[in-house]
């Protein structure tokens, strides 16, 4: 059957059955993006991870690498809509891009407008739409090519962002370019500098994800070992990533102290892969780029969360080749399918509750958020659960589906 590939960054359609033989390929993107939403909830409605033992861990480990995997598979749908595995050409090719751009200026407005709710979460929604605009230029070329521009963009583009936000730091032109920025006005947001530099995903440094999901997706992946070669190429990626913060942490004089310093945390020993260190609370000092915390915007933490999203998606993929493993996986495939769906809804639901318990069950960072989050969890699988039964996509991926059916006009 084919269907949407719902995500909360790109829903679109999957290439004819003919071009993927082996749907379990598509199960398994599935189901890495449900995984991904669930990771998502328990930043957004879980217990603080500062709760420690077990669960603590599981949802630090959640934080900030649940919305990389989500960067990652989104890249991987551009190229599904643009054409796998070989890119759409002539017409198809540029209704396919018509497409990409239609859902991109759908979700610019929808993520301003859960932001204007004013719930604590960092809405990804908008920054994800100037990203698929971002990186749709790329869609023609080789998985060997995006994999080098992915890799050429971790690299430095946390050094140009850095370097901005110094800038903006020690000068006022960043509130000179937001007085005139329409959107800024339009939205009550910094508009374009908080897109591109000074967000929670800023475009510079969140594009290499998408690009890794591009190179992802031009590879065949039912080929003999390849998703062993995945594995360990996102394991390498780990490696270097936050062992390589680790090294450096300790390695470079002062390093700790400084970034100890400038956050005023306690945590800047597990800057490594933690996100608990928090941010800079006034000038950004260097040794910041050699922490690998999930939302540090730094090479270090790029490679790292690249490549827990590549073994997380080896291993939905294996698992959706399994039948017993593909049965018990189902419900968490289904959220997958309906991920734009959950994500909304989420944001609205706590919302509307955000005065009932957010207070008294989040903010006190104790374990009382813990059937919070369980709530949320179980509604989003029971409900996608019923909900794919009966429909091809859900009720958002509807939506978006029918704003791009003016591209089947292009010529």
């Amino acid at each position: 059957m084919t269907h949407d590939t719902p995500t909360a960054a790109l829903p679109g359609p999957y290439a004819p059955p003919s071009a993927f033989p082996e749907t379990g390929r598509l199960i398994g993107i599935d189901l890495a993006r449900g995984l991904a939403v669930l990771g998502m909830y328990s930043a957004h409605v879980g217990p603080d991870v500062t709760v420690g033992g077990p669960i603590g861990l599981l949802l630090e480990t959640a934080r900030g690498r649940s919305s990389a995997l989500f960067a990652v598979l989104a890249g991987f749908s551009l190229v599904i809509i643009t054409g796998r595995p070989r890119p759409r050409r002539g017409r198809a090719g540029r209704q396919a891009v018509a497409r990409v751009v239609i859902r991109a200026v759908v979700l610019l407005p929808l993520g301003y407008a859960l932001t204007a709710l004013s719930t604590p979460v960092d809405v990804i929604l908008s920054f994800y739409g100037l990203l698929l605009l971002t990186v749709l230029p790329l869609y023609r070329l080789r998985a060997t090519t995006l994999a080098c521009i992915a890799a050429v963009g971790a690299l430095v583009m946390p050094q140009v962002l850095h370097a901005i936000r110094l800038s903006i730091e020690a000068s006022t032109w960043a509130d000179t370019v937001i007085q005139a920025d329409p959107l800024a006005r339009i939205t009550g947001t910094d508009g374009m500098t908080e897109l591109l530099f000074t967000g929670e995903y800023p475009i510079l440094t969140w594009a290499p994800f998408l690009i890794a999901g591009m190179a992802l997706a031009r590879l065949d992946l039912t080929r003999p070992g390849m998703r062993s070669r995945l594995t360990l190429t996102g394991g390498a990626l780990a490696l270097l990533g936050y062992g390589g913060s680790w090294l450096a942490l300790h390695l470079v004089p002062r390093a700790l102290s400084t970034i100890t310093a400038a956050t005023g945390s306690s945590s800047a020993a597990s800057a490594w892969w933690s996100d608990t260190v928090g941010n800079p609370q006034d000038t950004t000092p260097l040794a910041w780029l050699l922490v690998a915390a999930p939302h540090s915007q730094t090479t270090f933490s790029l490679l790292g969360n690249t490549g827990i999203a590549l073994v997380v998606v080896a291993a939905c993929l294996t698992a959706a080749d399994h039948t017993r493993l593909a049965h018990w996986t189902k419900p968490l495939s289904a959220v997958g399918m309906t991920a734009l769906t959950a994500y909304v809804t989420h944001i609205v639901a706590l919302w509307l509750l955000l005065d009932v318990w957010y207070v008294a069950a989040v903010e006190d960072e104790t374990m009382s958020a813990l059937p919070v989050l369980s709530g949320f969890i179980a509604a989003a699988i029971l409900l996608a659960t019923a909900w794919t039964r009966r429909f091809r996509r859900g009720p958002m991926e509807h939506l978006l589906h029918a704003a791009t059916r003016p591209a089947r006009y292009v010529r």
